[in-house]
């Protein structure tokens, strides 16, 4: 049994936590952009939506800090993670709804 007195998250815990959250916060931006801005044609074009991905990535480091994660210790590497895994799944399933027009 270790008797660790670490603070915080270890670092498997760590990367798990910062994908998921980039992750949820991508599809999250997705279908708010979805609500707001709509899914019909017109909407590709319309870079209001690019303001929920640049939200989503904005508001994943106050979370991030209130999980438990250093984010003082990010680097370049890992601030770039967060903002292209979002991106990711933003761009994935802003898509989807757009070829799908899904209606919200």
């Amino acid at each position: 049994m270790a008797t660790e007195t670490q603070t915080g998250l270890t670092g498997h815990i760590r990367g798990v936590t910062v994908t998921t959250l980039a992750c949820l916060g991508g599809l999250v931006a997705a279908v708010v952009a979805g609500v707001v801005v709509g899914t019909g044609p017109e909407a590709a074009s319309d870079t209001r939506a690019l303001a929920f991905l640049v939200a989503a990535v904005a508001v994943q480091y106050p979370v991030l800090k209130a999980i438990g994660v250093d984010v003082s210790d990010f680097g370049a590497k890992d601030h770039l993670y967060v903002a292209f895994m979002t991106f990711a799944l933003w761009f994935i399933t802003f898509a989807i709804l757009l070829t799908t027009g899904a209606s919200l």
